[in-house]
């Protein structure tokens, strides 16, 4: 059956995506959106789209009826699921099919089979594919959970049978934690995948996550597209994603792509998936498959050449696999980082809001779902948009995208561009001295700012920048004495009493200095000096050569940028990086830090779950006063001073915005002085 029109049953980067290449296939692609989604890049670009439901996903794009609704009205031949919400469940494929469209992704049979861990398990011993040890079957009751880990020894990976993506599972470590791990667990697991069914594996807790793509025809023919390395995680989450894996013997990787084919193979599978694998030495265990696209997929359409989307629907249609095992070829290398709005310094805790600035190398592939002016909303996962980059060998692949990340640019939502760089350039990851949880051990070390000894010069370059973008123009000035600017006198007066130009500016990312600059009159060919907070001058020349094209001078040494500035917002961009600063009113930070640190307040826009302490409760610095849930994972809300908590004013099941006031910390009286 050939396919006209696709209906899109997803949203952000890989709506786009399919998007894009239905269109090349002569395909018309139409899309759905919930309400929080109605000026989404994804309905933008597609051009087409239809409204399913309010924001949270279990009002629209988890909604059976309302996909296939939209579908009928547009007179969609197939649905395509992307990945997550509805791409593996089985009742939706089933759904999908009865209705006389094609659903592009496994049969039901296939979903149901692998979407639950229990079951996938048990396929993969049958098909004779190497499997970690554990209890015996799935768990829900807390007490069996718990006398099971004490009999298996800690530590212990809880993994939610219905879970998928890396969410669903929590490392058991110790007795002390044992009975609020399993019941965060069980809780995570009902609220996001239904099920509070649990199942108990060994952890392995040194070993590289290896996953295999496959494709299959439905008909017995089943091929591999090589394998990828997963091992960067976060809290089981991917990082950074490549292909082909690196450093392990060719004999082993063969070996595993051999036993990926053999279990598609064993249940006819149709479509694209993937099936992962926990590499321990020579030895490799089943993970779980993943029946559907994945998010690092366009590292393996990279080193193959080949368009996964395409032979995708071309599965879709019954044209079959369309190639052999021998025609799939591994060329160079290729790396995908996952730019996400979250902050890696808070426990990588998502980030919501408006995105004032995205800014995007060229020259590699980027998969965004967002511009600037989009909001990252509270209901999705955070994703800004992923950077892939092909080389010739994973040397040069690495060294592009930690060269490509410096040149990205995220403002107005925090992000983990900072954070991915530092694992681009990390001497342990080249070479590939890394594990699942390599991650966690050098947590500090990946989320610490490195020391940037032109820091003060770029501030001083972004202030003269800023106020010299203004010099006859007093309609933005945020200070009444930007007009002194039209009679700037050449080496007139004391230099600090002539620097009355005032200007606060702050990074684009967390912890960036707020300091404010002081720039002197300009002198003969450009020159200034700027003085930091604390009065030390730095003097530099900056003379404009052509619109938006700057050459500064600095202690003998030239550099060569590009510069804008939009309103208060000073991009730079050098050889090397760009940056990105904001002028501030010079006011704009100050206030009682003793005062703050007394107001708790919700760090993004979500649900409250849990309200732990009560109105007139002692707390102590960094006790939990609350619990939220956002983008599908629990955050605690904890205290920044001892006291006492008084007007508490949320309630479990409370929607709280970013910022919003959840209770007060009042100092304890009674405690001696």
């Amino acid at each position: 059956m050939k396919i006209n029109t696709l209906l899109i049953a997803n949203r952000g980067e890989i709506a786009c995506r399919i998007a894009r290449t239905a269109r090349a296939q002569g395909i018309t692609p139409v899309g759905v959106h919930s309400e929080a989604d109605a000026n989404a890049l994804h309905v933008r670009e597609i051009g087409r789209s239809i409204l399913i439901g309010a924001g949270p996903a279990s009002e629209s794009y988890l909604r059976i009826d309302a996909v296939l609704d939209a579908a009928r009205q547009v007179g969609a031949d197939a649905i395509h699921p992307g990945y997550g919400f509805l791409a593996e469940n089985p009742d939706f494929a089933n759904a999908v099919e009865a209705a006389g469209m094609i659903f592009v992704g496994p049969t039901a049979e296939t979903l149901d089979r692998f979407g639950d861990k229990a079951s996938a398990k048990d396929a993969a011993i049958a098909a004779g594919v190497p499997v970690v040890s554990g209890a015996s079957g799935a768990k829900s009751d807390p007490a069996e959970i718990a006398a099971a880990v004490r009999e298996m020894g800690f530590p212990v990976l809880l993994k939610a049978v219905g879970g998928g993506g890396g969410r669903g599972q929590r490392l058991v470590e110790a007795e002390n934690t044992l009975v609020q791990d399993i019941e965060g667990a069980l809780r995570e697991a009902k609220s996001t995948f239904g099920s509070e069914g649990m199942l108990l594996e060994r952890f392995l807790p040194a070993a590289r996550h290896v996953e295999v793509q496959i494709a299959g025809d439905g008909a017995g023919h089943v091929v591999h597209l090589f394998e990828r390395d997963c091992t960067l995680q976060r809290r089981h989450q991917k990082v950074i994603e490549e292909a082909p894996a690196w450093g392990l013997p060719r004999t082993l990787l063969d070996q595993i792509a051999t036993d990926a084919v053999k279990l598609g193979e064993s249940l006819n599978y149709r479509g694209l998936g993937t099936v992962e694998f926990l590499v321990a030495g020579d030895n490799y265990f089943f993970l779980e498959v993943n029946p559907r696209i994945q998010v690092e997929h366009p590292v393996t359409e990279a080193i193959t050449g080949l368009d996964l989307v395409a032979m995708h629907l071309r599965i879709a249609q019954g044209a079959g696999l369309g190639i052999t095992q021998g025609d799939i070829t591994c060329t160079g290398h290729a790396v995908e980082a996952r730019l996400y709005a979250e902050d890696p310094a808070n426990n990588f805790a998502p980030s919501t809001g408006k995105i004032t600035t995205l800014s995007l190398p060229k020259g590699i592939r980027i998969d965004s779902g967002v511009e600037t002016g989009d909001e990252v909303s509270p209901f999705y996962d955070p994703m800004i948009a992923k950077l892939i980059v092909h080389a010739v060998d994973r040397e040069t692949a690495l060294a592009r995208l930690a060269e490509a990340l410096d040149h990205t640019i995220v403002a107005g939502v925090q992000s983990n561009r900072s954070f991915l760089t530092a694992l681009a350039r990390d001497p342990e990851f080249a070479a590939m001295n890394v594990h699942t949880r390599w991650i966690d051990t050098r947590l500090d070390a990946l989320t610490t700012p490195p020391a940037d000894a032109t820091a003060n010069l770029w501030r001083a370059v972004a202030a003269v920048l800023f106020v010299s973008n203004g010099r006859t123009d007093d309609t933005t000035n945020p200070w009444s004495n930007r007009s002194t600017f039209t009679g700037w006198r050449l080496n007139a007066g004391d230099a600090l009493v002539e620097a009355d130009q005032r200007v606060t500016l702050m990074g684009s990312e967390k912890g960036a200095k707020h300091e404010e600059l002081r720039v002197g009159p300009i002198g003969s060919g450009g020159y200034f000096t700027v003085f930091d907070a604390n009065e030390v001058p730095l003097s530099l020349t900056c003379l404009e050569l052509e619109t938006g094209r700057w050459r500064v001078t600095h202690n003998g040494e030239t550099l060569m940028l590009e510069a804008r500035v939009t309103g208060n917002a000073i991009e730079i961009t050098t050889a090397d990086a760009r940056r990105l600063f904001h002028a501030a009113p010079p006011l704009a930070f100050a206030g009682s830090e003793g005062a703050a640190e007394r107001m708790v307040e919700s760090p993004l826009t979500g649900m409250i779950v849990d309200v732990v302490v009560s109105d007139g409760d002692l707390v102590a610095e960094g006790d939990v006063i609350a619990v939220m849930e956002s983008m599908k994972m629990e955050i605690s809300i904890k205290a920044a001073a001892a006291g006492i908590a008084i007007n508490i004013s949320v309630t479990k099941g409370m929607m709280v915005d970013r910022g919003q006031t959840i209770a007060e910390i009042a100092p304890n009286e009674s405690e001696p002085k």
